[in-house]
């Protein structure tokens, strides 16, 4: 009898411990999110702006940057004046993002390789490679990215105009960026399509990964 008691017992705690672990995986399915849901905006618009929600539109704006220290001097001065312009002259909020991602140095590291016929020359590369992956590693030899974040925002959530209104207002914020930059030398591009957004996007959320291996 006692060992039907303990039968027993173990199987209600098998049955209970069963539907409890069921009970949760449901709440564990239904708390789950798609992409989409989990992604912190609602579509990107065909010339490249994101829609964050009814009221709120962003545009990335990406720049390439110019070499400061092999300037001269006067170049020097003449490119922080700009800079200085461009601060006083953009007069609403922006947000500049800074990507650092490391090199994919697979290639480079795949040609130094071949030409490892001598022990010499073998013993050489192999310490050249060790440096330029400890310098990979340290995040020195890294790539950066630099982008400019503009955002427009309106309350009305009744305006039936608000997404015109913001292509309207980024773009011309855009164009004031662009003209002051391009006084420093930088590029200044638009990312006017929303397949050039969504790579920006991707990178962001896949930073192990690099675009020009896909």
């Amino acid at each position: 009898k006692n060992v039907e008691k303990s039968q027993t017992k173990k199987l209600d705690l098998y049955k209970k411990s069963k539907y409890y672990i069921r009970k949760e995986v449901k709440k564990i399915k239904k708390n789950k999110l798609s992409v989409q849901e989990w992604l912190p905006f609602e579509k990107i618009l065909e010339n490249g702006i994101i829609k964050i929600n009814k009221t709120t539109y962003v545009k990335i704006v990406e720049v390439k940057p110019i070499n400061f220290n092999l300037k001269s001097e006067l170049e020097k001065e003449s490119i922080l004046n700009s800079y200085k312009i461009f601060l006083k002259s953009c007069d609403f909020d922006f947000q500049i993002l800074i990507q650092s991602k490391k090199e994919d140095l697979n290639k480079h590291i795949e040609e130094i390789k071949k030409v490892e016929d001598e022990p010499n020359i073998k013993e050489i590369s192999n310490k050249y490679i060790n440096y330029i992956k400890s310098l990979n590693h340290d995040k020195k030899s890294s790539s950066k990215n630099f982008y400019i974040i503009l955002r427009y925002k309106n309350n009305n959530e009744k305006d039936d105009n608000i997404e015109s209104y913001a292509i309207e207002e980024l773009n011309e914020k855009y164009f004031k960026i662009k003209d002051c930059l391009s006084r420093c030398g930088n590029i200044v591009l638009s990312n006017n399509t929303a397949k050039s957004t969504l790579e920006i996007l991707y990178s962001f959320f896949n930073t192990r990964i690099n675009l020009n291996l896909m």
